[in-house]
């Protein structure tokens, strides 16, 4: 009997605020526990939680982006739970009336096609404080610098149907996130998590089987292992007749499974109910117009205009404009140089596994858009070879200097005049005879030995192209 997985997502985007979304203490990561909570976080007696303009802002733009609909007016509710790093006993969110909800995106797959799924909503929300479980032996501390960061949860339809199509979606989310500059997507910081919905069915079906929810899932490798198992543990349940039970678990990415956390709750299980202390939200048509005028080109399109532009492939297209920064690095690149194509190999390739070897984003690149650019114009003039150009790269990787100065202090200037070349192989083949014997008896693999030669007499300078040129001519 076939199964079929359905898939939803729960993405919880920190936003890029300088304050919470309910007072003016800081957002920022990283202070003393406890040092960035003031007393409305704490929820001390007569206090009173005012919105953050900026965090309507971003959900507006994240709205504009994915095509939703952006609700005219939206309400703050309060959801009930008491852990102890929720200090109010409740947590202000929305619940009915969200601010954007029915949007769209596209993703690519990894078998070539696209295909859309829904936003079912995006919204508003204060993060709770942080239970910290290894701070002092056998006990618990609580930190709330944490609580009242703002977070968007944004809420796509089950339209996913493994976990390669849940992996893309966060993808692309992820990038979208930080293309609007709303959130810097920082998954180990737990700036950008989410949590997965997961149920099967038998194929041919159309109502949803029982789900779980995969809580706090912080990185694309979790979110594919996790739902993987979890589908194959509740195709296995059911093929045995068993019971898919509704609840919450969590990923053990050691043991590489899913482990029962607690029942699932329901939504009346959270006694949602309008938060007294907030006034409804109100957005005019003439304020989600200026803010649509302030959306960056978003990857999509970026994405058509470098195919268009810069004659990129789709592949090359999509892997340049994941990340924004890498987007503005490549045009700056590619627009310096005048050579788009070598541009995209070089940021996709040697740049791309310097930056992993390195384990650093690309705005802390050794080497700059400029210095990129200069090499790549050294190639194209022949004054370097694809060799050489990898050296003087690592050259000015370890900050030797810039690629002009390293070609000169180096030497490395490629040797492009004919007949310096010409007098190179004459050398190489008087030098061989018997390797010349072979190859006018049909052994083709000797030509290589004579490129390979030539290069070496060279010190590697000699034009390549010009070089396979001048030995199948006089071989």
């Amino acid at each position: 009997m076939m199964w079929e997985a359905v898939v939803g997502l729960e993405i919880h985007a920190q936003l890029a605020t300088r304050s919470k979304i309910f007072s003016g203490a800081p957002a920022a990561a990283g202070a003393e526990p406890n040092r960035q909570a003031c007393a409305i976080d704490l929820a001390l007696p007569g206090v009173l939680p005012v919105l953050n303009a900026e965090v309507l802002r971003m959900a507006v733009m994240f709205g504009l982006a994915t095509n939703a609909e952006i609700a005219s007016r939206s309400v703050f509710a309060r959801k009930n739970y008491f852990y102890p790093d929720l200090p109010k006993g409740y947590q202000i969110s929305q619940y009915e009336l969200p601010v954007v909800k029915r949007g769209v995106v596209e993703i690519a797959l990894d078998d070539g096609p696209t295909k859309r799924i829904g936003i079912a909503r995006a919204h508003l929300e204060e993060d709770a404080g942080k239970s910290v479980h290894d701070a002092f032996p056998g006990e618990t501390g609580v930190d709330l610098n944490r609580a009242g960061v703002p977070l968007l949860e944004i809420v796509s339809e089950p339209d996913m149907n493994s976990a390669g199509e849940a992996m893309a979606y966060m993808r692309t989310i992820h990038s979208l996130v930080r293309y609007l500059g709303i959130c810097d997507g920082n998954m180990e910081a737990g700036s950008f998590r989410c949590d997965a919905n997961v149920s099967v069915r038998r194929s041919g079906e159309t109502a949803l089987g029982t789900r779980t929810e995969i809580k706090n899932l912080n990185s694309f490798r979790f979110v594919g292992r996790a739902i993987t198992y979890e589908i194959e543990r509740q195709i296995e349940t059911l093929a045995g007749n068993g019971t898919v039970v509704q609840e919450t678990r969590l990923y053990d990415a050691v043991a590489d499974e899913t482990r029962a956390m607690r029942d699932k709750e329901e939504a009346n299980d959270y006694r949602y109910f309008p938060d007294p202390d907030l006034l409804p939200v109100e957005l005019s048509p003439e304020y989600i117009e200026r803010i649509r005028a302030e959306l960056p080109e978003l990857p999509d399109v970026k994405r058509q205009r470098f195919r268009s532009e810069y004659a990129l492939g789709e592949n090359d297209a999509r892997r340049l404009t994941a990340i924004r920064e890498i987007a503005d690095y490549f045009e700056a690149v590619a627009n310096a140089s005048r050579q788009p194509r070598l541009a995209a190999n070089w940021v996709t390739g040697d740049l791309a596994a310097a930056l992993h070897r390195a384990n650093i984003e690309i705005t802390h690149s050794p080497v700059g858009p400029e210095e990129l650019a200069t090499l790549i114009v050294r190639i194209a003039d022949g004054t370097l070879s694809g060799k050489m150009a990898k050296e003087v790269f690592e050259s000015v990787w370890r900050r030797e200097g810039d690629p002009d100065s390293v070609i000169a202090k180096r030497g490395l200037v490629q040797i492009s005049n004919p007949a310096a070349i010409e007098d190179f192989v004459d050398q190489i083949i008087a030098a061989h005879p018997e390797q010349v014997e072979q190859f006018r008896t049909g052994k083709e693999k000797v030509f290589g030995f004579f490129v390979g030669q030539v290069m070496k007499l060279t010190r590697g300078q000699a034009n390549p192209e010009q070089v396979n040129q001048a030995l199948r001519r006089k071989l």
